[in-house]
């Protein structure tokens, strides 16, 4: 069977006329040449991101009447998506105003966009009541693409929705169906690593990097040369660990230094420390596999920075497990966090018993939990605030949608190091996949630019059991 092309990203779908498709059964027949695309939005797609509305160009956007129903049960809450839920609600009131609902409303997107509330999902017959055998909202949704569909010959219908599911049911049924596209990392299959090594370097500027710390001969680097970039340099059985920035013009040496207790086992986990330590540097993303160290080095490098920062903040997305969401647990907000947030515990622990309870730095950690200055927050607490002065460390951070991304890097106020670690392959939010997720996007989107850095943990040093479950399973 031949492979279907790749749907095309959204964001730059224009009002070209495709070629009119061949008469499919169960599909109406297209009168003429199709002049516009129509695109009906599942739910799912505007608790991802409330401005989608606005990113389809000169197309037709509709909306069936049961997402707005579906919008209303999500208004109410503190996590992402009621936050989402609501601004579309805004953004929906603002834009229909005085229109009649049931026709295009100008989308003011600046593109001749318009929006339509699909009020009827039953003219094409309930076509998913004899398919399924339930009617559920997802099948009210289809069927409204489907009399959209018979009522617009002239144009292609395409139901967009986040979850694959619905999209199979709905190529079943002969509607076209795409992955909401804005925001998707184009190809991450070479996705950037934050290093990289070069064979067969100059040995003066691995000598001078030795001796002085550094190499101003940045040439060297050719054309792999990047700002905020990480580079093993190596000539014959010489060979150095080098950190470079475009403004300050020099190859750094990176040492295998300890944070507070624990000493990087190669040298990616060396960078990452770096990154984390650099004062230049406000925002830092640490990815890898489990087992790669990723928050142990965050937290080892933020508590070696507790002069600089007046607070330490943990945190991470909160994904509940087998339906049971926070409200079913005992316990005040802090309590109820608690589980979710035991990773971070465990190598707080971890980092704790390199020294003794005698040791300073111990009895410092204890203090600096009694006193508020190494704390946990949910992340939907974070909304509104502004961070000065603190270290904010998000772990799992391939669980959050490219808006919530923003809006925790939007939070950091003065001295403020953000810190996102997490692995891109091991996602458990429905609607996202390795391109779609926060951390890939912000990675993609970042690349290279000040205040930013990024590294890639690739060798696992938890255990060789660890390793041989990471390679095998």
């Amino acid at each position: 069977m031949a492979t279907p092309p790749a749907p095309k990203r959204l964001q730059k779908t224009s009002s070209s006329k495709p070629a009119p498709s061949a008469k499919a059964k169960g599909k109406p027949a297209i009168s003429g040449k199709v002049t516009t695309k129509i695109f009906v939005l599942d739910t799912c797609v505007l608790l991802f991101d409330h401005t989608a509305l606005k990113n389809f160009e000169d197309n037709k956007v509709a909306l069936p009447i049961t997402v707005l129903e579906e919008l209303d049960r999500f208004k109410v809450g503190n996590e992402s998506k009621h936050f989402e839920a609501r601004a579309c609600i805004r953004a929906l009131d603002k834009l229909i105003q005085d229109h009649a609902v049931h026709e295009w409303v100008p989308l003011d997107n600046g593109q001749n966009g318009a929006l339509k509330i699909v009020m009827d999902h039953s003219c094409a017959g309930a076509v998913t009541n004899t398919v399924f055998s339930e009617h559920t909202n997802d099948h009210k949704i289809l069927d409204a693409a489907l009399c959209l569909q018979a009522q617009e010959p002239d144009s292609k219908v395409v139901l967009v929705s986040k979850d694959i599911n619905l999209r199979l049911k709905a190529k079943a049924l002969n509607l076209p169906a795409e992955d909401y596209q804005t925001g998707k990392v184009k190809d991450n299959r070479h996705m950037f690593t934050g290093k990289t090594t070069l064979e067969n370097i100059d040995c003066d500027v691995i000598r001078r990097m030795h001796v002085d710390g550094q190499s101003r001969k940045v040439s060297a680097l050719g054309n792999a040369r990047e700002n905020n970039h990480f580079y093993v340099l190596k000539d014959g059985s010489a060979s150095a660990m080098g950190y470079f920035n475009e403004q300050k013009r020099a190859i750094t040496r990176v040492d295998k230094t300890y944070a507070f207790g624990i000493k990087p086992r190669n040298a990616e986990q060396a960078f990452a420390l770096h990154a984390i330590q650099n004062p230049d540097v406000n925002l830092v993303t640490v990815c890898g596999v489990a087992g790669t160290g990723k928050t142990l080095l965050a937290l080892a490098g933020a508590l070696e920075q507790h002069k600089r920062y007046d607070q330490i903040i943990l945190a991470r997305p909160i994904v509940a497990l087998s339906n049971k969401d926070l409200g079913f647990l005992p316990g005040d907000a802090e309590e109820k966090i608690n589980p979710y947030m035991q990773p971070l515990f465990d190598n707080l622990k971890f980092i704790q018993g390199q020294f003794g309870p005698n040791e300073r730095k111990y009895r410092l950690i204890e203090d600096m939990k009694k006193d508020g200055k190494i704390t946990i927050s949910p992340l939907a607490y974070i909304r509104g605030r502004s961070l000065s002065n603190v270290v904010f460390i998000v772990d799992e951070a391939q669980n959050l949608t490219p808006h919530e991304v923003k809006t925790i890097v939007t939070r950091a106020g003065e001295n403020t190091k953000i810190i996102l670690t997490g692995d891109i392959r091991q996602i458990d939010t429905p609607y996202l996949d390795e391109q779609s997720n926060g951390l890939t996007y912000l990675i993609d989107r970042l690349r290279g630019k000040d205040l930013y850095c990024h590294i890639t943990l690739e060798k696992g040093e938890r255990s060789a059991l660890a390793n041989l479950a990471n390679d095998h399973l």
